[in-house]
């Protein structure tokens, strides 16, 4: 039965702009969600993981840098964020519960960022390590292309980006 323990409640993919209140959760949330980075690239120091609650307070107040989210009931299980710089929409912080991961909720809410960016924003930007496998096929399914690699501890961040007219409409 949905609800119960071992079967997930029914989610909307249309996301909904998070706010000051749901820090706490949303920062619950990345940690969990970054945990499989961490052990992939062998850093336990991801910003996701260190970056503190007055932080993601102050993220969630920022006004060009709306943070968006997905719940199933009341419960936030996935997240991002979407800097606006420029003409330039710096999507970061992407984070999907580990028990919802695999279900399309990571795919739903970037599509549905990229659609929500101002109108300003014509191409996007991302970055991930290079152990990153999942994260990886995604953005390559979603038209992410590779402009260049930097150096981050003993890994490379691979940072990719995509024109906004190549964006694929959101999912409803």
């Amino acid at each position: 039965m949905v609800g119960q323990l071992g079967h997930p409640r029914p989610v909307s993919v249309r996301p909904e702009l998070l706010t000051e209140a749901d820090a706490g959760e949303l920062l619950t949330l990345q940690r969990a969600a970054y945990l499989s980075e961490a052990r992939a690239h062998d850093n336990f120091e991801l910003p996701p993981l260190v970056e503190p609650l007055e932080s993601v307070r102050a993220a969630l107040t920022d006004p060009v840098l709306p943070v968006w989210g997905i719940r199933a009931g009341s419960r936030l299980i996935a997240t991002v964020r979407v800097r606006v710089n420029g003409d330039v929409g710096e999507i970061g912080r992407l984070a999907v519960a580990p028990d919802r991961q695999g279900a399309g909720l990571g795919t739903a809410l970037l599509l549905a960022a990229e659609e929500l960016a101002p109108p300003v924003v014509t191409r996007f930007r991302l970055f991930t390590g290079e152990r990153s496998a999942e994260p990886l096929r995604l953005y390559a399914k979603l038209g992410y292309r590779e402009t260049h690699r930097s150096p981050e501890a003993d890994y490379e961040l691979i940072h990719l980006e995509k024109p906004r007219e190549r964006a694929p409409a959101a999912i409803r």
